[in-house]
């Protein structure tokens, strides 16, 4: 039902009323224009385009008003993501467009930073499964692998290279199941439910892990190997699906909220890195040490999970989601098309998202490259030469803890300064290769390789460690942060999946060629 009101009858300050849909006729003009917002009153009430009535000014500018409330409160909704929002309204492209309008306008804050503090939080919690086996690596390499003398040929194999083993077993499920999850996730809007679904696998997985820890296993090690190589293939299939929806849903966001999930992939390195420090301290019962260790990882990963579901109470985060929903249905209007995605307009939306991104593609795939090629199969086997250091210790502090501490600070100076801009900032990184020959060349494997080193100072390490460190996180987060804003608002969230999907091929490929360096320095 739709009336206007003649210009002609009216003065000047009067207005055109436009309704669509039923309402109620005896309140008309005098309707507080701050109820526009009524809609995000209720977490899990959420009007569509025909439950809003537009009043048009003279200007042409069209203010909204929220319908009345007429849903219940459901006490648990599983998703809030984007598919909890409903998407069958087909108002015409003009009023859709007035919305749109008035919702950039008028963006509700962030209230305490909740929806900031959330997805910094789901960053921790992706990488934790990685970070937790990668941080744990004298645990296995030296108390559940280790036999001595008794050790055999494939033992001792798994025993030098277990950091490449864990790699490879990590990031091949990873980057399958970011590809299985970035086509589904098209067509399927059930981001939420693959987020938590990832988070339980995860913390089985985890579990299990700590009953390995409790039990005694010298006597089949290479079983107990290849246990632990299974439970990291399965953790990280369910980590792959969990990053990949995360940076789906954080593209519809601004754009320091993409830089808040990478500043948490960054700070949970930082976090497991002083997690293992202390547990290395405090206690010398490895099996002991290794139970409350991964025994942690299970709490995050809990946090995580509750974390998720106080999105849908942040009138900040509906808004955002209102708001992809209106763009995306506008997209649909003007092409015409309908509202159920095809594989032709799939495979248009990717090629449209790859011709506007291929380089910020190659910039996060290059990047994960060279960091994952030396970090941490190359780092963590570099000794000391001048400072009196054991081992265990050095590589915690100089390898794992320095690497995700300065890769924080580099994507924390993100929020500062953007430089080079997303034209040029593949320079910078391609001039991190120079990183390689400074780590190679070191004291890299002394005990295994024939390879003379040729820079024996440790300060040489230790700086290169920092600007390594340094300009991984700066260039990640840069690239990932671009790219959602190259693309029409309607395939952010397809770019912030497609990014995600070339950092996790930068890593399989990173960590498949660490194999080399060990070859190039006669280490095998």
């Amino acid at each position: 039902m739709m009336r206007k009101v003649d210009a002609n009858e009216e003065d000047e300050s009067s207005v055109q009323l436009i309704t669509f849909g039923k309402r109620d006729h005896s309140d008309t003009q005098n309707k507080d224009r701050n109820k526009s917002q009524a809609s995000y009153d209720e977490p899990w009430s959420h009007p569509t385009i025909f439950e809003y009535e537009f009043v048009v000014k003279p200007n042409g500018v069209a203010a909204d008003h929220g319908a009345s409330d007429k849903d219940a409160f459901l006490p648990v909704k599983l998703d809030p993501g984007l598919d909890a929002f409903s998407s069958s309204a087909t108002s015409p492209s003009s009023d859709t467009t007035k919305l749109i309008y008035e919702l950039e306008r008028h963006s509700p804050p962030d209230r305490y930073n909740l929806i900031y503090i959330i997805m910094f939080i789901h960053g921790i919690a992706v990488l934790i499964p990685w970070n937790m086996f990668i941080n744990a690596k004298s645990y296995f390499e030296d108390y559940k692998l280790n036999q001595g003398n008794d050790s055999s040929a494939s033992l001792q194999d798994y025993r030098v290279n277990f950091m490449s083993y864990v790699g490879m077993a990590s990031q091949y499920p990873n980057f399958i199941m970011n590809i299985i999850n970035l086509f589904a996730q098209c067509g399927g809007n059930t981001l939420g439910l693959r987020v938590l679904m990832g988070i339980i696998t995860s913390v089985i997985i985890f579990i299990v892990t700590v009953i390995l820890a409790m039990i005694e296993t010298d006597e089949w090690a290479e079983l107990f190997f290849w246990i632990t190589m299974a439970s990291v293939v399965i953790l990280n299939c369910a980590a792959g699906i969990y990053q990949n929806s995360i940076f789906g849903l954080v593209a519809i966001l601004p754009m320091k909220y993409t830089n808040a999930v990478i500043f948490g992939n960054n700070i949970s390195g930082t976090f497991v890195a002083i997690l293992n420090i202390v547990v290395l301290v405090l206690s010398s019962d490895r099996r002991t040490s290794a139970i409350y260790y991964f025994v942690v990882a299970i709490v995050v990963l809990m946090v995580a999970f509750d974390a998720y579901f106080l999105t849908s109470h942040s009138k900040f985060y509906r808004h955002y989601v209102r708001l992809h929903e209106l763009k995306e249905r506008e997209h649909l209007e003007e092409a015409q098309e309908d509202a159920k995605m095809t594989p032709k307009m799939l495979l248009q939306s990717f090629a449209k998202v790859f011709t506007k991104i291929w380089h910020l593609l190659f910039g996060v795939w290059f990047t994960f490259f060279i960091t994952l090629a030396l970090f941490p199969a190359v780092m963590s086997d570099i000794k000391p030469l001048q400072i009196d250091m054991d081992g265990t210790y050095w590589s915690a502090i100089f390898c794992f803890l320095f690497f995700n501490l300065f890769a924080s600070i580099g994507n924390l100076a993100t929020e500062f300064v953007k430089w080079p801009n997303s034209k040029w900032i593949n320079v910078l990184v391609i001039a991190r290769v120079v990183f390689v020959p400074l780590m190679v060349l070191g004291n890299f494997r002394p005990e295994h390789r024939s390879l003379p080193v040729y820079l024996d100072q440790d300060w040489v390490f230790i700086i290169s460690a920092i600007l390594f460190s340094f300009t991984s996180g700066y260039c990640s987060s840069l690239v990932m942060m671009y790219a959602p804003k190259m693309v029409p608002p309607n395939l952010a969230a397809i770019a912030g999946m497609m990014m995600a999907l070339g950092l996790v091929f930068g890593i399989l490929c990173g960590v498949n060629f660490s194999r080399v360096f060990g070859i190039l320095v006669g280490s095998g």
